[in-house]
């Protein structure tokens, strides 16, 4: 008798990277068939970059509603006994909630934090209201679910899975032998802050000559590898810096930073002004130092603790009646820091 199969849907790299390790939880519980679906093939290289997969990839969608259509055609014809989205798949989640199939929505509750609600906040509050159940990977994005009135019965503390990804990705590096290269400042920000960081990493090339300075931006599935070569992120992505945290990298959040509050409280991330002589001010003490950026690496990661996929898995099999619901993530600091080859 063949397993229920639970689809995992991707949108983005970054979602494949989160998901990859649930699959894997999934399947070495043995209750049920992870199915890997990928909305193109860029997505599709980033389940490789994790050492899996994909079982299902659907053409690059144009926009939301050709992706809704794409979830849609397949799910009418292979249908899910429950579906896993990550982060912003508003796409997938309601193609599956208007084929009455059950979503769990893995990193639910982030909210940017500004008073006006953006265009990205308006679609997590969209599909908090057709996810059945809601996985948070952090107290604070429980809280925004219970303010916005979702059942806090429906509502899970696992943590996110970018630790469980990046010790999945340590693992492949280490077996691979792959050499640690040069100094490494990864960047990802906003194009308002493009010229002050130009202005600066043309000073720090000069005052570092061993410096590689890598736009995050322009890569796709290979993030998760730079990420985890890096000694030193700035970042006001918060894929980025959670990635990067959960790798033991620094992080360093030009302008307010607001849905990296959790981790700025904790220290692991630090604010700085978006101008060029800050920038190289902050940046060079820490390239300079590896005692600073060990001082920061130490904090951890407020968002999870490298047994989320476990635990999702877990409330995945509970939710279609093969056992009991996970305890939540306790509130402890994670013990063990997935580096890179140190």
């Amino acid at each position: 008798m063949s397993l229920p199969e639970v689809h995992l849907a991707s949108g983005t790299c970054a979602e494949a990277t989160r998901l990859a390790p649930v699959a894997a939880a999934i399947r070495a519980q043995g209750l049920l068939n992870p199915v890997l679906v990928a909305s193109g093939t860029d997505v599709s290289r980033a389940h490789i970059s994790m050492g899996m997969a994909s079982d299902l990839t659907l053409p690059t969608p144009a926009d939301q509603a050709t992706a809704i259509r794409h979830y849609d055609q397949l799910w009418a014809e292979r249908t899910p006994a429950a579906v896993l989205v990550r982060g912003d798949n508003l796409a997938a989640a309601l193609a599956a909630y208007w084929r009455r199939i059950p979503v769990l929505h893995l990193d639910a509750g982030r909210r940017s934090g500004t008073p006006e609600a953006d265009h990205m906040d308006a679609d997590r509050r969209l599909l908090a209201q057709v996810a059945t159940v809601h996985l948070a990977a952090a107290p604070l994005a429980a809280m925004n679910l219970l303010d916005e009135s979702v059942v806090a019965g429906d509502i899970l503390l696992t943590g996110g899975t970018a630790v469980d990804a990046a010790r999945m990705l340590t693992a492949r590096l280490r077996a691979a032998g792959t050499p640690r290269p040069n100094r490494v400042l990864l960047v990802g920000v906003d194009d308002a802050y493009d010229r002050p960081v130009r202005e600066a990493m043309l000073d720090l090339a000069v005052r570092f000559p061993d410096l590689d300075v890598i736009g995050a931006r322009t890569s796709t599935h290979e993030r998760a590898r730079l990420v985890a070569a890096a000694d030193l992120v700035l970042a006001d992505d918060f894929d980025l810096a959670e990635e990067a945290l959960a790798a033991g990298v620094p992080v360093l959040v030009p302008g307010e930073g607001r849905e990296l509050s959790e981790a700025l409280h904790l220290g692991s991330a630090r604010l700085v002004e978006p101008n060029a002589e800050t920038l190289v001010r902050e940046l060079g003490q820490l390239l300079d130092s590896r005692l600073r950026r060990d001082s920061m690496r130490a904090l951890g990661t407020p968002y999870g603790d490298g047994l989320a996929a476990g635990r999702i898995a877990q409330a995945t099999a509970a939710l279609l009646g093969q056992g009991q619901f996970p305890d939540p993530m306790p509130a402890r600091k994670q013990t063990e820091e997935p580096t890179w080859m140190s």
